[in-house]
């Protein structure tokens, strides 16, 4: 059962209009896009997923409320070219939910869990040509260390990315379990007890699969350039290096330049388009309900301009 985090919070925050143009990046099961969707009789909804499982799903659910969505069977990258396709240059809400789902996690044959026993997969969309098998078994020993650390932020990189290494000499890793428990090999049993061992390197294959960051900045500033005055795009973001990126984008556009900060009156052509608006953490309730919020922040930023 997938929860949506943050639910209330991102759509109170996009401020919507009963004929808001919107786009939600991540349709997922539709959490989201069926609250916005009650609230925009006269607007339009275009979600975007690439899953089409989860596409399946997410359409029951929008049908029941009413029709005045486009379910985009695409990247999330691909934003404003969709939506020009479709004649639509500027929108109004723009919301991005970038968790992964729980059923996609607990699906064992997608590979995405260190639960469950699958072959090593990961992918988001089925067309994509790399997979977590290839990662696992083709990367070179500095190529895994380098992502398990960056994306995964794991402490154990080096020893880790070497024991991988060493074991496909043997054979190829076929699974995810056997995965597992190369890493839990490669680690000191104190780490083991404080946490899983493989939660960390899971989340950086994945990350490198999808290519999620470089991905999630492309959409982010397409998204930005979509936005119309007085819209607001809402972004919830999982770890850190998605937080960063998008902390880092919001700040610049809603920042005056340094260089002109000395100046006593700033050309009005020359302020800022873009004003933060919220940086909104899930309440303890909706943590206790909900363990997969207790890393969830939601940003708000406004176009003013």
């Amino acid at each position: 059962m997938h929860i949506s985090v943050l639910l209330n919070e991102a759509v109170e925050n996009l401020n919507l209009k009963e004929d808001s143009i919107v786009v939600d990046c991540t349709l997922g099961y539709a959490g989201h896009s069926s609250e916005i969707l009650k609230k925009i009789p006269k607007g339009f909804l275009y979600a975007f997923d690439q899953d089409k499982e989860v596409i399946s799903v997410a359409t029951k659910k929008l049908q029941n409320i009413r029709n005045n969505y486009d379910i985009i069977t695409s990247n999330f990258e691909n934003i404003k070219e969709e939506l020009n396709k479709r004649n639509i240059y500027k929108v109004n809400s723009i919301l991005f939910d970038l968790g992964v789902s729980s059923p996609q996690l607990d699906e064992d044959y997608r590979g995405f869990s260190f639960h469950k026993d699958a072959k090593l997969d990961m992918r988001m969309d089925i067309n994509n040509p790399n997979n977590a098998y290839k990662v696992v078994n083709n990367y070179d020993e500095n190529k895994l260390k380098e992502i398990f650390f960056k994306y995964g932020e794991e402490k154990y990189s080096s020893s880790i990315a070497h024991k991988i290494v060493e074991k496909r000499k043997e054979k190829n890793i076929e699974t995810t379990l056997e995965l597992v428990e190369i890493i839990k090999e490669a680690v000191p049993e104190k780490y083991k007890r404080e946490k899983h061992p493989a939660r960390k390197i899971f989340q950086a294959i994945r990350i490198e699969v999808n290519r999620e960051l470089e991905v999630f900045e492309k959409a982010l500033k397409d998204s930005l350039d979509l936005l119309d005055i007085g819209g607001r795009i809402c972004v919830i973001t999982f770890h850190s290096l998605e937080d960063k990126i998008c902390k880092e984008i919001f700040k610049e556009v809603s920042s005056i330049p340094n260089e002109l900060k000395k100046m006593p009156i700033i050309p009005e052509e020359l302020l800022p388009k873009y004003k933060i608006i919220a940086n909104i953490v899930p309440s303890e309730e909706e943590i206790e309900i909900n363990n997969r919020a207790r890393s969830a922040r939601l940003r708000v930023i406004e176009r003013i301009k």
